[in-house]
């Protein structure tokens, strides 16, 4: 924790805080507060209470520093327009590069599949159970939803930033609103099952369900992908102290989000029973959703689905710009092998035409969200996000300087907490 004060202090030594830096913070916000915080409830919540409690703990502190990391991994690089895929060919062999483009790729595209599926599913189930009409089918609903979220980012990177911001607002205040909203509808059965904390952490399936855990929540509140769009932003403005305004945005944008998640979690949590989240889970449906078919209240009936689709809306434009950057530095590297070039505007064409195709076909299919998140998102994060940057501290001589950092052991422990927990569920 003193680590965390220490970079609270940053806002005393860094330049004013300005209108960019909260366009910044609430663009970090909306790509993290998406699907995975909509998911979060019902796999944190079946665990057990003390879990619950011990990974509210974590959440900061692992968000906070996991992200810092990435960024500061970004900043170190030569070139002012160099985003993260650069950065690691930089730093690290052509071959290494190579590597970790891919898993740069690979951490934040199925995000992106699981996003379409989960968007077309709440508008599907807004459909039948709000609208009382029959759903469409369901390609047709797939291709119309993935079209015009991928449309909306053509109209720029700053733009599409600008609007995910914009959208933060009524967000947050429909999340806050929609958990206090359920405080009467708070239950013992969750208290009534949890049994006292000595008694918890006396057995050993506390510590597996912790354990098992710490995935979940690397994932729900991942925003990596815009961390590299970020940093390059930072960078770019050519102001004094640029890392630090970057950490201070971050602390503010964390500090945010994992207070406001989880009280809408814990919110969540207390008003159903162990058996309705296991159902949610069956249903391969949000906890707003259902939420909404849960309790049959006009206000849930009709807000829950619309701050779903909100959530997902704003988090599906920010992963989007990541998936689009590492697509196009894996499309890079290979024409650059062959000594060919391409504009940006073309390749930007050609991996949209990719995602659509893609995406579209995914959320036909309708995999499993939950399966996706622990067998394609979970390993590829845990690697990217909290191995990756502190290896880069002792092995890249431009983040030496950042050897002393004691966030660094805790970053890695946790990665690979999350790494072991993944592979464990895997087998």
């Amino acid at each position: 924790m003193s680590t965390l004060l220490q970079a609270a202090c940053v806002v005393k030594k860094t330049n004013p805080w300005t209108r960019d830096n909260t366009i910044w913070m609430l663009g970090l916000y909306g790509t993290a507060v998406g699907a995975g915080t909509l998911f979060l409830p019902i796999t944190a919540g079946m665990g057990g209470f003390w879990p619950l409690v011990f990974m509210a703990v974590l959440a900061l502190p692992m968000t906070f520093f996991a992200h810092r990391a990435l960024c500061r991994f970004v900043f170190s690089g030569a070139a002012k327009e160099g985003d993260l895929t650069e950065v690691a060919e930089e730093h690290f062999n052509l071959a290494w590069g190579k590597i970790i483009t891919w898993l740069y790729f690979f951490a934040i595209y199925p995000i992106l599949l699981l996003y379409s599926v989960a968007i077309t599913n709440t508008v599907q189930s807004f459909i039948v159970n709000q609208l009382g009409r029959q759903a469409p089918p369901r390609a047709l609903t797939a291709i119309l939803l993935i079209l015009l979220l991928i449309t909306a980012v053509y109209f720029g990177e700053r733009i599409t930033v600008k609007v995910m911001s914009l959208l933060v607002y009524p967000f947050v205040v429909s999340l806050i609103l929609l958990a206090l909203y359920l405080i009467p509808y708070w239950n013992p059965a969750f208290f009534t099952q949890a049994g006292s904390l000595s008694h918890a952490l006396g057995t050993s399936a506390f510590y597996k369900t912790l354990w098992l855990s710490i995935p979940v929540m690397v994932f729900a509140f991942n925003h990596s992908p815009i961390i590299s769009s970020f940093a390059v932003h930072e960078k770019n403005k050519g102001e004094k102290q640029a890392e630090q305004n970057a950490s201070r945005v971050l602390l503010r944008s964390h500090l945010m989000m994992v207070f406001s998640v989880l009280f809408f979690v814990f919110s969540c949590v207390f008003s159903l029973s162990p058996a309705d989240l296991a159902q949610a889970k069956l249903q391969n449906v949000s906890i707003l959703s259902y939420l909404a078919n849960h309790f049959h209240v006009p206000l849930i009936e009709w807000l829950a689905p619309l701050i779903a689709f909100l959530a997902i809306f704003k988090s599906f434009l920010g992963h989007y710009l990541g998936a689009r950057e590492g697509f196009n530095g894996i499309m890079i590297k290979r024409l650059r092998k062959q000594g060919k070039k391409i504009e940006r505007h073309t390749l930007n064409k050609i991996t949209a035409v990719f995602m659509v195709l893609t995406t579209w076909l995914v959320a036909t299919l309708n995999p499993s969200i939950l399966g996706m998140i622990e067998m394609l998102c979970g390993p590829v994060i845990a690697l990217l996000l909290f191995v990756m940057p502190v290896y880069a501290v002792y092995k890249v001589p431009a983040m030496k300087r950042y050897m002393n950092d004691r966030s660094n052991g805790f970053v890695f422990v946790m990665g690979m907490i999350a790494l072991s927990a993944i592979l464990y569920g895997l087998c």
